[in-house]
C-alpha cells in the first residue's frame, strides 16, 4: 500500500513539475509572410497550446515592431531592420531563432519600367512602410538604378492598404512582399525588382526578445524551436496538406502561388552559413544566442 502512495505521489511531483514548466503563456506576434507559415502551421496543429504559447497574428511589419515595444508580446518575429530600430531601444533585444532568407519574397512593383521612371519628369508615388525593411529596400532599389534624385513621395501605409492600390497614370512604386503582391499583380502592377535579383540587399527573418525573456521562457522557446523545424520539414514534405492548414492567414492565395512562393525564400531554421553569420555580422546582428 505504502509502495503504491508513493508512486502516486512521485507522479504527481513529475506532473506539478512538467506542467510548471510552461505555466506562463508567452506571446509570440507575427506577420502573414511565408517564412512565418511554420508557426501558423503550428498553431492551426494545436502544437502551441500545450507550451503555453498564444501566436498573434497582425498586419505588417510596423505593426508587430509597435506591438512589441508596447509591451504587448513577449517576442515578435521580422527582419534585421527591425531588430536594428528596436536594439537601441530595447535592451538585451536579441535574435534567438533563424527562420528564411528571402530569394525574391521581397518585391518592388510599378506601372511603369526602370526606363519609364528614369525618363519621367512627374513625381514618384512610392507606397511602403516606412517603419520596416521596405525603407531599406527602396532606398537599395533608388540607389541602384539612379533614381534617387527623383521627387519621391513617400506613402506610408501598412501592406492591407497598399494591396487595395489600382496601377494609375501617375508613376508609382510599391514596395512589397508575399503574399500581396498578387493582389497587386491583378490591379496592374508589375515586378521590376526583388532580392531575388536586382538588389543586393540580404534581408532574413528571426525570432527577436529579450534575454530576461528568454531566460524565463527558456524552456518554451527550445520546445518551439522543434515546432518550427518539424513545420518546415512538413512543409517541405507535404505543401498541400500544409497549404490546406493555414489557408485562412495568406488570403486568396492559390496553392499554385503557395507553392510558387516558397522558392522565393530559402529556409535557414536549421543551417546558417559561415558566409551569412559574416555578413549579418556586418550589420550588427549577433547570431551567437541563436538556438
Amino acid at each position: 500500500m505504502l509502495k503504491k502512495i508513493l508512486i502516486i505521489f512521485t507522479s504527481l511531483l513529475l506532473f506539478v513539475s512538467c506542467s510548471s514548466d510552461y505555466d506562463k503563456r508567452l506571446k509570440i506576434s507575427a506577420t502573414t509572410w511565408i517564412g512565418y507559415i511554420p508557426l501558423f502551421y503550428a498553431k492551426e496543429k494545436g502544437w502551441l497550446d500545450p507550451l503555453n504559447i498564444k501566436l498573434l497574428h497582425v498586419s505588417s511589419l510596423a505593426e508587430n515592431m509597435y506591438l512589441y515595444h508596447a509591451g504587448n508580446s513577449d517576442a515578435y518575429v521580422g527582419t534585421q531592420y527591425e531588430y536594428g530600430i528596436l536594439s537601441h531601444e530595447v535592451d538585451s533585444l536579441k535574435p534567438i531563432m533563424m527562420f528564411d532568407r528571402s530569394n525574391g519574397g521581397d518585391i518592388v512593383m510599378s506601372n511603369m519600367s526602370i526606363e519609364e521612371l528614369l525618363k519621367s519628369t512627374t513625381e514618384i508615388d512610392a507606397y511602403l512602410e516606412l517603419d520596416s525593411i521596405n525603407n531599406t529596400l527602396l532606398k537599395d532599389f533608388l540607389s541602384k538604378h539612379k533614381l534617387e534624385d527623383k521627387s519621391i513621395n513617400y506613402v506610408n501605409r501598412d501592406q492591407s492598404e497598399i494591396e487595395q492600390l489600382h496601377a494609375s497614370t501617375k508613376p508609382t512604386v510599391v514596395v512589397t512582399y508575399i503574399p500581396y503582391n498578387l493582389a497587386l499583380e491583378k490591379q496592374g502592377f508589375k515586378e521590376i525588382a526583388s532580392t531575388k535579383e536586382s538588389l543586393d540587399l540580404i534581408v532574413v527573418d528571426a525570432m527577436f526578445t529579450k534575454t530576461e525573456i528568454f531566460n524565463e521562457h527558456s524552456k518554451q522557446f527550445i520546445e518551439l524551436k522543434k515546432l518550427v523545424d518539424k513545420s518546415v520539414d512538413a512543409i517541405q514534405r507535404d505543401p498541400k496538406e500544409v497549404y490546406e492548414m493555414v489557408k485562412p492567414y495568406i488570403l486568396d492565395m492559390s496553392y499554385e502561388d503557395f507553392k510558387h512562393s516558397l522558392s522565393d525564400i530559402v529556409w535557414i531554421n536549421k543551417d546558417v552559413s559561415n558566409e551569412l553569420k559574416e555578413r549579418l555580422s556586418e550589420t550588427n546582428f549577433p547570431t551567437r544566442d541563436l538556438i
